[in-house]
């Protein structure tokens, strides 16, 4: 049995509880996020950080070798333009 203390009866607020948590319904179909601009850069620049210590150290000796390649007006042709964008596109999953 169970008796109230100073007139408040202990069953009256659980009941109330459950009624209140009951009738609260939610709307999902106008539920939205947005995020702000600042958060967008952010998102980007860890990307970016991350894809960068994903990414193999730079070879100089190639870097290098195709400097001088460059050099030559001749090098530039469409043959080796197009081997260039061929591997690029290749490297980026393409």
């Amino acid at each position: 049995m169970i008796n109230g203390v100073n007139s408040v009866n202990p069953l009256n607020n659980v009941q109330n509880l459950r009624k209140t948590e009951s009738s609260a319904k939610v709307d999902r179909e106008y539920d939205s996020i947005s995020v702000s601009d600042e958060a967008k850069e952010m998102a980007e620049a860890y990307y970016l950080e991350k894809v960068a210590n994903e990414t193999p150290d730079v070879r100089a000796d190639r870097v290098a070798a195709v400097k001088e390649k460059l050099k030559d007006p001749n090098y530039l042709n469409d043959a080796v333009i197009k081997s260039a964008a061929d591997k690029f596109l290749s490297a980026i999953g393409l």
